[in-house]
């Protein structure tokens, strides 16, 4: 098995752990992955991703913006028309998770069959 070295200066592990836990954010996959074919406007996006709230969509695409992986853009229109788009950064996000996508699609029967196996195990 491959090990990763890790730099004997751990001094930016809580910057990564930031990064890594809004980029691992169930949300933040679903709004990247939602955004990587076109920009969208905000009620589109939360067609798009059943089950989330307002004001957790409203705080995902706050917190993307502030690490700028999402660019908002105000459209000068009656009512005002406001767009996410990802930026050249939220791109290069959005391979990654879609590998992430494409590996669990093509293990959920395997991961399935191994959940089933384990609580049958346990459950005896």
């Amino acid at each position: 098995m491959n090990e990763t070295v890790l730099p004997a200066d751990h001094g930016d592990c809580q910057q990564i752990i930031g990064i890594l836990s809004r980029i691992g954010d169930k949300w933040t996959v679903l709004v990247i992955m939602v955004l990587h074919a076109r920009p969208h406007r905000f009620n589109e996006i939360k067609r798009a991703l059943s089950g989330i709230s307002q004001q957790m969509l409203t705080r995902t695409l706050k917190s993307l913006e502030r690490d700028g992986m999402v660019r908002r853009t105000v459209h000068a229109t009656v009512p005002p028309q406001v767009e996410y788009a990802l930026t050249d950064l939220g791109f290069s996000l959005s391979e990654p998770v879609a590998a992430m996508g494409a590996w669990a699609r093509a293990n959920l029967a395997t991961i399935a069959r191994n959940r089933s196996s384990y609580d049958q195990a346990r459950a005896l």
